[in-house]
């Protein structure tokens, strides 16, 4: 492995003086080290060391990249992994991909969009003790050793993390971009009392009513190993549906992204997949996909049928109230319901926090693409608060998603 530094220590050395409150300790730079690699198994060690206290999405988890890496084919030369310590003790690990767009060389995380935030994988503890300075000093050390690139791009990180604020504020230059929504109870019994008034559960049982009126309704929890090939066909073809209806090109479909999430459900992936489906007389009218991470459960991906008779019994509200019935009384605390306001969202969900993109400039090239990606980022927050351009995207998003299927860069998967 190429590096500076040992990647394991069961003892922490910093090298830290009392100060003010406000800034924090005074940490010696020299105290810090960075270890550089391109191998993921490089730093399997360190990463399960660190994940072990918890994640924030599963971009964090070792075995979730480890397999996207795999099965998305991606060349060792475009992996970057960095990890940071402080003394000899790991205190933070920045998985990155490297990509080129319109000539600008970009690190940024492998998933992308595909999970609702992202982040550094940290020490909450350590790096809070770091301060103001120490942390802002310990980011710089870690992203100057990064060379043949222009920019590092970390989209959708929190502004708070496990209850430490500000957690990343020294990364570089943030901007305030969308919510993440979270529903953490101890018990569906706590959730049912804290986030469903009267009025709520007569809406939610009469949908129930008007559904069971068309049929018999089950729902089931489908898990790594089980037959899920029907499940996810359907799933991806009510999600493509759903995006055509939208204006929006398929991002599951599109270069086999599909191929990805079945891999995940296979039993060999190590990742904790539950994927709940409802049907309708056999037939699946709505699924949910989800990661599981210790007690932790993240939706990737939801559909439900596009037939506008079965709508009217909502199966995709009614799917989820299943999973909230479900999952906190067997053992989920935090279920992640992603970013971007829904109604869903906000009938389940009591935290929300906010999500900055992160830049890092590291060549001119690099500061002119920063200062154009913010001014794209403001832009495109004012058109989707306009309603006068919302008829003018979706018909620019059904011409992209049209060329997509007819040049074949689609792969319904």
């Amino acid at each position: 492995m190429s590096g500076e530094t040992a990647l394991l220590s069961s003892a922490p050395v910093m090298k830290a003086a009392a100060a003010g409150a406000a800034a924090g300790p005074i940490v010696d730079v020299g105290a810090f080290s960075v270890a550089v690699t391109s191998r993921i198994a490089d730093v399997e060690a360190v990463w399960r060391q660190l994940e072990a206290a918890g994640v924030e999405s599963p971009g964090q988890s070792y075995d979730f990249i480890r397999l996207w890496v795999r099965e998305r084919a991606v060349p060792e030369r475009d992996q970057l992994y960095l990890v940071g310590s402080v003394g000899s003790v790991p205190v933070a690990l920045m998985a990155l991909q490297r990509r080129t767009a319109f000539g600008v060389r970009v690190l940024t995380w492998f998933p992308g969009t595909h999970v609702g935030c992202h982040a550094p994988l940290v020490d909450r503890q350590r790096l809070a003790a770091l301060g103001s300075e120490g942390r802002r000093a310990f980011w710089r050390a870690l992203t100057a050793k990064i060379a043949d690139a222009d920019v590092v791009y970390l989209r959708a990180v929190p502004a708070e993390s496990e209850g430490h604020d500000g957690t990343f504020d020294e990364l570089g230059r943030a901007v305030a971009v969308d919510t993440l929504y979270r529903a953490r109870f101890a018990s569906w019994e706590e959730c049912d009392r804290i986030q469903r008034s009267r009025s709520r559960r007569k809406h939610d049982r009469q949908q129930g009513e008007r559904l069971s009126a068309m049929g018999e309704v089950a729902f089931a929890e489908m898990r790594n190993g089980d037959d899920v090939d029907q499940a996810l066909s359907t799933m991806f073809r009510q999600r493509s549906a759903r995006f055509k209806q939208m204006g929006i090109r398929d991002i599951f479909a599109l270069n086999n992204f599909a191929g990805f999430y079945r891999a995940a459900l296979r039993t060999d992936s190590h990742v904790d997949v539950r994927l709940h489906v409802l049907q309708l007389d056999g037939q699946i009218v709505a699924t949910r996909y989800n990661i599981v991470h210790g007690e932790r459960m993240f939706c990737l991906i939801s559909s439900m049928s596009d037939d506008q008779a079965i709508q009217s019994g909502s199966p995709g509200k009614q799917c989820l109230l299943r999973v909230m019935q479900t999952v906190f009384d067997a053992g989920i605390r935090i279920f992640d319901m992603g970013a971007g306001f829904t109604d869903e969202k906000r009938h389940w969900c009591n935290e929300q926090t906010v999500l900055r993109q992160h830049y890092v400039a590291l060549t001119w090239r690099g500061r002119l693409a920063v200062a154009a990606h913010e001014r794209f980022q403001t832009t495109r927050a004012w058109i989707k608060a306009d309603r006068r351009f919302i008829s003018l995207r979706r018909s620019l998003g059904r011409i992209l998603h049209r060329k997509s299927w007819q040049s074949g860069e689609v792969d319904p998967g």
